[in-house]
């Protein structure tokens, strides 16, 4: 009785802490917003990621010293799951099973991996060509009422608050459908990948304010090192050396397209900083988001939905602590255009994500981040077209470096395991 009596207390604490640290967001907010001069500077990013951070503050601060508590009373070896709120706590932050480590994979599964693999890249370019391709008008395009008046949307963190919704309630639903349990490991473990994850959505979708889609585009081809550096960190996973200097050939690709690219000339040097800030900080965090993800299939036994059920969950409550509704967004909410482009974004986002875990369940964070940038030339190809972005012969011959190492490191890949598989 004590111990609930105690619980109870300390939840009742979170909860006030998680109501004054909303308190100080909103007031925040309000002070940036009516600060014109800030709002529109050109490193105004800075200061919006920074109110994020308070307001995710509000959901993990809470979470972690009401974790430490229980922790410290022995909370999960004295209480079993009779209330509700056991049952919560359980989930939140008991350790489940972890896996069993599985046998070789037969010989003869070859033909099914590599029709997975075309299943999985198809859907993913299919899903992320639409995605990308909204992103841009989003962020970048204007919509006009019917009296003449235009409204710009530049709320990135709504974006990243609706694809996680419509993430989420396809893999619960999917899951409840079929019977099979929802969450499979404590959820604390998936706030780690999840924070990473709506961070470098948010860069991703604020980077387009400084650089151009393509830009971006071939900038995350990049992101082959630093998945490999991560999966070291993380997973103390070993590679092999063709792995490494095609990751090298797909940076130099990049750099020459960077370099070569020739943006807005009237860009200022700030701007141009603030691009990079946003694009390094992306890749970092999108980096740690899928070598955590791996670590947590090889640890615990979870299935695609299941992790994408979690970690989205997650994303929600930090998306919805740090995203309030603006007035701009309010506006625009009725603007027929705006709404189509936002369910679409958020469909081909959900299924995206469906792709995204099953492609690293089954293949690894680094097949994945290779699988993605794959699927990136067309979307360059069709943006370029679409939006007018040049593109020069040096920076063709970059995408051509780029795309020319990817393809190098799937027929060592191949070979490798041919050689693994040779009868001695």
């Amino acid at each position: 009785m004590r111990s609930k009596i105690q619980i109870g207390l300390v939840l009742s604490c979170s909860i006030a802490v998680i109501w004054l640290l909303g308190q100080l967001y909103h007031q925040l907010l309000g002070l940036y917003e009516q600060n014109g001069i800030l709002a529109q500077s050109e490193y105004s990013w800075v200061f919006r990621l920074l109110l994020n951070c308070v307001g995710y503050s509000t959901v993990l601060l809470p979470a972690f010293f009401l974790y430490k508590y229980l922790q410290q009373i022995n909370y999960f070896e004295k209480i079993s799951n009779s209330t509700w709120v056991s049952r919560a706590l359980h989930t939140l932050y008991a350790e489940q099973n972890e896996r069993i480590p599985d046998t070789i994979k037969p010989k003869e599964d070859e033909k099914r991996e590599i029709l997975e693999m075309i299943i999985c890249f198809s859907g993913l370019m299919g899903s992320y060509l639409i995605w990308g391709l909204l992103q841009e008008k989003i962020m970048t395009q204007e919509y006009v009422w019917k009296d003449g008046f235009v409204s710009r949307f530049n709320d990135s963190q709504f974006l990243v608050l609706i694809n996680r919704v419509s993430a989420f309630a396809l893999a619960f639903g999917r899951l409840r459908w079929t019977g099979e349990p929802v969450f499979a490991a404590p959820l604390y473990k998936f706030s780690y990948c999840s924070l990473t994850n709506i961070v470098s959505a948010w860069c991703q979708y604020e980077a387009l304010k400084y650089v151009s889609f393509p830009t971006q585009v071939l900038s995350k081809s990049c992101k082959v090192i630093p998945v490999m550096v991560m999966g070291k960190i993380v997973s103390r996973a070993h590679y092999q050396t063709y792995e490494y200097i095609t990751a090298l050939l797909i940076s130099a690709g990049m750099a020459l397209f960077l370099f070569s690219t020739h943006e807005n000339t009237h860009a200022s040097a700030a701007m141009g900083v603030s691009g990079v800030c946003l694009l390094a900080l992306y890749m970092a965090c999108d980096s740690f988001t899928s070598s955590w993800q791996a670590a947590l299939f090889q640890r615990y036994t979870l299935k695609p939905l299941q992790m994408m059920c979690a970690v989205t969950l997650c994303s929600c409550a930090l998306a919805a602590a740090s995203a309030p509704l603006r007035p701009a967004t309010l506006t625009l909410l009725r603007h027929p255009m705006f709404v189509v482009d936002c369910l679409l974004l958020s469909a081909s986002s959900a299924l995206g994500q469906v792709l995204i875990y099953r492609t690293i369940a089954r293949f690894g964070a680094v097949v994945f981040t290779i699988v993605m940038t794959l699927r990136q030339a067309v979307s360059i190809l069709i943006s370029c077209a679409v939006y007018g972005h040049p593109v020069s012969l040096v920076g063709a011959g970059g995408v051509l470096v780029v795309f020319l190492a990817v393809f190098i490191r799937i027929h060592c890949r191949r070979r490798a395991r041919k050689h693994m598989h040779k009868p001695v």
